[in-house]
């Protein structure tokens, strides 16, 4: 059967000679399966892996277990950790055969324990390893009592010894003969990508360690953890992020690369004293998500049409603003991806890199070491760049860099932290640009916040009530006798009735009325009145146009936009 797995993948064009020698070589050496050392040199990825097994073996694989529900009698005869530890997930019952999912179906004796465990004959399901996990972490449910199922058995005295062990790239789906305190910080850090996190907080309180999940841009409480692992937890985060164990007194920053199977996230880890100990902050950049096109980030057609214009354009400043966590990154990405292509010479100076886009060459800000964004931007334009992407304008320094570049003859991308577009051409004055510079230079500017979408699941059309009626105000003519909608809650949305997030845009175009305002020193409340006056739709408006298509909520609209006051 080995034989025909091994000749299946050549004859697939999925494994060459030269690497299926050298897997036979570590397969004698280690005594691992054959497949198994096939995924962890990489040279195949899990899933034509599994679908070449599935073919050998005749037996079905499933690429989704989301839908899945567990049956009872599985998590009340199997433990969860031989479950978790052997990849092992029951997904139905048909008289006397339970169907289990596995992602190892060569190795055989834990389906016959699993047998044993449940009384019946094992019918395998092949599926990859994180759909596994996710359900297995489903099924069993993630509480507090899992908390205590993971860390049992610990003694205190040998706590922070066991959270010393440290893999170069740490795989959280591999848990199986991990210590306890790895085994949860491993759940804990998949759990939160499974379901969407951005950032983990673990959170020091007078009695326990209190873990919350950012989602879609909202803190939610998660697993509750003793107070008597609190040390040991800190202990390992640190270890992770290469900082230094006994420094209790002072905030520190580390970094850290984990995988999920196949794909790879980087993880930037903050800690600070506070009275109840140290409190850890991950944030969490997937390797492996998948960049945005321009259509796809909630560009309204007019939005999408002048952008589509912008970033053609030879030369000037393209500014996103808004503040952190508002998206700006993802909409600087979709438009380099937009225009890069053989002809054009495509230079980032970022900080850090959260994406690799396949022929940019991407510069990482390195203070340290000197390479700043002013530094390094001065460099690049010895480099010849068709376009430039700063990744942030934070001095006077970068922006008279920028603006410079921008007059002769570069297109430059770069964000500002401001609060609506109008403040981004005021706060380069403020930062020391000459205002008939920033007239001349800057060609654009984006402010957006991003808003949470109803669940396409759950939601469903709601009666807007007198109170929502005065509130849309003269965008009530827009909605006519339509329906408002909502998310009622469900099990896709976590029973939030919201789920996944789109972007607002405020697209303030540099026209003769604006530049005037702006050479004139206007303020900047001045010259977004002069720019509404002259059709910009601001972001509250471009909210409520997505309210009355019943993609997101008036709630959420208020709750990340300021009233129009003109």
């Amino acid at each position: 059967m080995k034989l025909n797995l091994l000749q299946t993948l050549i004859d697939d064009g999925l494994l060459n000679e030269r690497q299926l020698e050298e897997c036979r070589e570590l397969e004698q050496e280690t005594g691992q399966p054959i497949d198994r050392v096939l995924r962890t040199k990489g040279y195949i990825s899990e899933e034509d892996l599994l679908q070449a097994l599935a073919r050998i073996l005749h037996l079905p694989y499933r690429e989704d277990l989301e839908d899945i529900e567990v049956p009872r009698e599985f998590t009340s005869q199997v433990p969860s950790e031989f479950a978790r530890n052997h990849n092992l997930v029951g997904l139905e019952r048909n008289n006397g055969t339970f169907e289990v999912a596995t992602c190892d179906p060569l190795d055989i004796h834990p389906m016959d324990d699993l047998a044993a465990y449940l009384g019946a004959t094992v019918q395998p399901v092949l599926s990859p390893r994180s759909e596994i996990t996710a359900l297995v972490n489903k099924a069993y449910q993630r509480s507090s009592t899992d908390v205590d199922e993971l860390l049992e058995g610990i003694e205190e005295d040998d706590m922070v010894s066991l959270t010393k062990v440290i893999d170069e790239s740490e795989d959280v789906l591999d848990i199986a003969n991990k210590p306890p305190i790895i085994k949860l910080m491993n759940t804990i850090m998949f759990e939160a990508l499974k379901i969407r996190a951005s950032d983990i907080h673990l959170q020091p309180t007078t009695d326990n360690l209190q873990v919350r999940y950012r989602i879609d841009g909202i803190l939610y409480d998660s697993k509750v953890i003793p107070k008597k692992f609190q040390d040991a937890i800190i202990s390992r985060v640190k270890v992770m992020g290469k900082m230094d164990i006994a420094e209790r007194r002072l905030p520190q920053d580390g970094r850290t690369t984990i995988k999920v199977g196949d794909g790879e996230v980087d993880v930037r880890i903050s800690s600070v004293p506070t009275s109840y100990g140290e409190r850890i902050v991950f944030r969490l950049l997937d390797k492996t998500a998948r960049l945005y096109k321009l259509h796809e980030i909630g560009l309204t057609d007019e939005n999408l049409n002048s952008m589509g214009t912008l970033i053609n354009y030879s030369h000037g400043i393209i500014l996103i603003t808004g503040p952190t966590g508002s998206g700006k990154t993802t909409t600087l990405y979709a438009a380099l991806a937009e225009i890069n292509s053989d002809e054009k010479n495509v230079i980032t100076i970022e900080d850090p890199i959260e994406y690799n886009i396949d022929g940019i060459s991407q510069i990482q800000v390195s203070n340290k070491k000197g390479l700043t964004f002013a530094s390094g931007l001065r460099s690049l334009m010895r480099q010849d760049p068709d376009v430039i992407m700063v990744g942030e304008i934070r001095d006077g320094e970068t922006a008279g860099i920028a603006v410079q570049a921008a007059n002769t003859g570069h297109l430059v991308f770069s964000t500002l932290h401001t609060n609506d577009s109008a403040g981004a051409l005021t706060r380069l004055i403020n930062l020391g640009v000459e205002p008939y510079l920033v007239a001349s230079a800057v060609i654009a500017v984006m402010a957006q916040r991003l808003v949470r979408l109803n669940c396409v699941h759950c939601k469903e059309a709601i009666t807007p009530t007198d109170v929502q009626l005065r509130e849309l105000g003269r965008f009530r003519e827009l909605l006519g006798d339509n329906p408002l909608y909502a998310g009622k809650g469900c099990e896709h949305c976590l029973g939030r009735g919201l789920y996944d997030r789109t972007a607002l845009y405020e697209c303030l175009e540099m026209n003769e009325v604006v530049r005037d305002q702006v050479i004139k020193l206007a303020s900047a409340s001045v010259i977004k009145q002069a720019a509404v006056e002259a059709g910009l739709k601001t972001l509250r408006m471009d909210g409520l146009l997505k309210v009355i298509d019943g993609r997101t909520t008036l709630e959420e609209i208020f709750r990340v936009t300021q009233l129009d006051i003109f």
